[in-house]
């Protein structure tokens, strides 16, 4: 309104200096003729109504006019970017889709997605496989069992990750991200592309045509089979009938099949190996004995703990407080001693299914020292976890009973690996969310006891990769479960691979056990204490 205002003023200005020559010969005339009253009386009306009244109006018409304009043309500026940048963009589109379609005319899927073989990581045709391969036909089968599964869980559970509601703002910004993205790729200039691949689906992280695009960039410009068939995926959870990622899935998931099922191959290769060191071997032992201590202090680090690892170890093994620290942290470190010791003693070398009693123990335990009224029993109000909501508490029983009978099932578990087994079961049992403290590390201690059951020693996941694991979990809620089984599968080869190394030590580097430092990253220990021998991991 000011701005109008002020239009007006400068257009009545310019009016009133142009119509300045006409308002003097009126004064010219009326001195002439002072007398007749008649003439004086035209004269002041024609003064008035042609000099007078005339600027103001045609001011005011010039300066909606003006503002008028300059509203047009404002919004032509704000919208003349975006049109160039679809423009750009659909003419790159249509010149790619032209050359593919005269590349392959019977090819029913985009040029853009297709590897070449030198990328594939195939099976090994020869050697001992400690667990059953399965063909790429089965492998899909299974996987959209999985997924089937997966989506009647998110219906099953009332809870679950609330999606996020973008403006039309972000969304057109990331649309124009994209295109842009597209342009710079079909010029050459792929980092720029990738980094605007990744600003555009940091601002719409839903939208299934980014996460299709990026799929498809990272599998023919940098040869990332898996997280492209992650972004696929991710594009048809939110958008099911999606056509394009409905196809670049079809075609991945048998590729990532046999890359997961080759990453599975070498871990079976090292536990192999594992099995080749005599129990006798004192390094063995002793690498045995201190991942019992690395567990309790990584798997408290992850929930907050700030104890370090030679205080645990101090906790554990004296029983003894330390000043100027949280006696709740301090009994943490004493209830996952117990825990973890009940799962040696007594589940591991037990026969038969884990029942719900197994559980309820494992958590009695866990939170035994620090909340003795909720130990060992379900939670009996809602509970939130971030921007994720758990299931209603009147509803954990009947989940767990769903979850327990999917987990003892020879049928529904028999063609996975033991390391998919134990992941699986440990998100499915912190999606669950039974207990109201301690289901991270009851749901770690479970995923350790199937392993431990099928011949692996416990994953140890550092404190370090605490925001990857969270991340990984997030990324399940979000609808694929694969990059966090990768993880842990990640988590069992590094855990074996210090086993072996530790328990073989180059010449040289021999050192007897008062010598050997126990760090947070290493199995080695520099207490000076020989410790108990039931504190050590069974495998």
């Amino acid at each position: 309104m000011k701005i109008f205002h002020l239009l007006v003023n400068i257009c009545r200005y310019l009016c009133e200096k142009w119509f300045s020559i006409g308002n003097e010969n009126v004064k010219e005339e009326y001195v002439k003729y002072p007398h007749p009253e008649l003439k004086r009386k035209l004269s002041r009306t024609r003064s008035i109504t042609v000099y007078g009244y005339k600027p103001l109006l045609l001011s005011t018409f010039l300066s909606i006019l003006f503002l008028f304009l300059s509203v047009i043309i404002a919004i032509g500026f704000s919208y003349l970017p975006l049109f160039i940048a679809r423009l750009s963009s659909n003419r790159d589109l249509l010149t790619l889709n032209t050359s593919s379609s005269s590349t392959n005319k019977d090819s029913t899927t985009h040029s853009l997605s297709l590897l070449s073989t030198t990328h594939v990581f195939f099976p090994a045709s020869s050697g001992k496989s400690y667990y059953e391969q399965h063909s790429p036909s089965e492998i899909y089968k299974q996987q959209n069992d999985l997924q089937i599964q997966q989506h009647e869980d998110q219906k099953y559970f009332s809870g679950g990750k609330p999606k996020k509601n973008i403006s039309n703002d972000l969304r057109l910004e990331a649309e124009t991200s994209l295109h842009l993205a597209l342009r710079f790729v079909a010029e050459g200039k792929l980092d720029k592309a990738r980094r605007l691949f990744e600003h555009s689906l940091t601002l719409d992280p839903l939208n299934s045509e980014i996460l299709v695009e990026y799929g498809q960039f990272l599998e023919k410009h940098h040869n990332d089979l898996l997280q492209a068939e992650h972004y696929y995926s991710r594009a048809l959870t939110t958008h099911p009938t999606h056509r394009r990622a409905l196809e670049n899935k079809r075609r991945c998931l048998p590729l990532v099949e046999e890359i997961d099922q080759k990453a599975f191959q070498f871990i079976d290769q090292l536990l192999t190996e594992f099995y080749r060191i005599p129990d006798t071997n004192p390094y063995l032992r002793r690498a045995k004995r201190d991942a019992y201590y690395l567990h309790i202090y990584h798997s408290n680090a992850i929930e907050g703990n700030t104890l370090n690892l030679r205080e645990t170890r101090h906790i554990v093994e004296t029983r003894m407080a330390i000043g100027g620290k949280s006696l709740q942290e301090q009994q943490e470190v004493l209830g996952l001693d117990l825990a973890l010791q009940y799962v040696n003693c007594t589940l591991v070398n037990r026969l038969g299914s884990i029942t719900k009693q197994d559980i309820l123990e494992i958590h009695r335990r866990v939170l035994g020292f620090v909340d003795p009224l909720e130990a060992g029993q379900l939670r009996q109000h809602q509970v939130f976890v971030g921007s994720f909501t758990p299931p209603k508490h009147t509803d954990v029983e009947l989940y767990l009973e769903e979850f327990l009978k999917w987990l003892n099932s020879d049928v529904d578990t028999r063609d996975l690996h033991a390391i998919e087994l134990a992941a699986l079961a440990h998100y499915r049992f912190v999606y669950i969310h039974p207990f109201i403290d301690g289901n991270g590390r009851t749901g770690r201690l479970l995923m350790n006891l199937i392993l431990m059951r099928s011949g692996f020693p416990p994953v140890i996941i550092k404190k370090s990769e605490r925001l990857a694991y969270y991340a990984y979990l997030d990324l399940a809620n979000d609808g694929d479960i694969r990059p966090f089984i990768r993880f842990i599968a990640k988590c069992t080869e590094r855990t074996l691979s210090e086993f072996i190394r530790y328990s073989q030590p180059t010449k040289g580097q021999e050192v007897s056990t008062q010598e050997l430092l126990l760090s947070e990253n290493s199995f080695d220990d520099g207490l000076g204490t020989d410790g108990s021998e039931e504190r050590v991991i069974v495998v």
